[in-house]
């Protein structure tokens, strides 16, 4: 089982757009270096939305390379379009990640059981462990979990990625399906609260900034010391809100840029992060002690 803290890392681009390999290998060699416990690449945070098929394989392809199974590498292969994501799917196995995280279709709208039908045949298409991302905040599409409790029953399916931000529902989850499948946060001011009531990790935007303090955040809340995780996760709270003043990862990859990790470059229809924000997530770094 894949456990802890898993960033969901950025895409590093140039400013006019272009994939930064050296940037990529920079923060992959950060997250090895700081305790991070696994890798997401190409998940919401990597922009997938903007990339190329190609590109996306290509980025999977260099992490992977670059990890050599040093941590788990997940990636994310989700589409609404059902071929395509078989495909990116079946691309990630070859290259040789651990794990494979599937968004719901989004814009498509479908029923439940249109959701529990298309999750199904992409497990049963590509041998390799899934985990299901549910953020209907992004997608339009909320997965019940009553849906997820029927595909927890599927062998090679093994979590989910509840990215609802509600505790309770996600309380709930756990005790209808986590004998069977591991559930993780994708909601990092909720994030501990899951993992004390019997979450797994946290598949994490703040990770990017500061992978040390999350790693151990997640550390002490998987071993039940509540004191120690809500001590530093207070820490962390600033970068969990502020991180999300614009929509991400406009905001992450511009706190990024400001640690001089990475190129200030993003993607249309996102644009760089504007100025008038900058003064309050620069406020969070501070609080959070990533910056001085």
């Amino acid at each position: 089982m894949i456990t802890g803290s898993m960033v969901a890392l950025v895409t590093p681009m140039t400013p006019s757009g272009d994939i930064d390999w050296p940037g990529l290998k920079t923060l992959v060699d950060f997250h090895l270096q700081e305790g991070t416990h696994a890798i997401v690449a190409v998940g919401t945070t990597g922009e997938s939305a903007t990339l190329s098929v190609s590109e996306h394989c290509m980025v999977i392809k260099h992490v992977v390379d670059q990890v050599n199974g040093a941590i788990p590498v997940i990636a994310g292969t989700g589409a609404n379009s059902t071929h395509e994501a078989i495909e990116l799917t079946e691309s990630a196995r070859v290259a040789g990640v651990d794990a494979c995280l599937l968004v719901t279709p989004y814009y498509n709208k479908p029923t439940q059981e249109g959701l529990y039908q298309f999750h199904k045949l992409i497990a049963e298409s590509v041998a390799i462990p899934q985990i299901l991302y549910n953020v209907p905040g992004r997608t339009a599409c909320d997965m019940a979990n009553s849906t997820v409790d029927q595909l927890a029953s599927i062998d090679n399916i093994i979590g989910i990625k509840d990215a609802t931000g509600d505790l309770q529902r996600g309380k709930e989850l756990i005790e209808m399906t986590s004998d069977r499948i591991a559930i993780y946060s994708g909601d990092d001011p909720t994030a501990m609260g899951l993992m004390l009531a019997g979450g797994k990790g946290d598949i994490s935007v703040t990770a990017n900034v500061a992978p040390k303090l999350m790693a151990q955040m997640c550390e002490a809340a998987l071993a039940g010391d509540a004191d120690t995780a809500t001590q530093l996760n207070d820490q962390l709270m600033p970068l969990h809100e502020k991180l999300f003043v614009e929509s991400n990862p406009i905001p992450v990859k511009w706190a990024l840029h400001k640690m001089g990790m990475i190129t200030d470059g993003i993607r249309l229809p996102l644009t760089v992060f504007s100025e008038p924000s900058q003064p309050v997530l620069t406020q969070a770094m501070q609080q959070s002690g990533i910056i001085e």
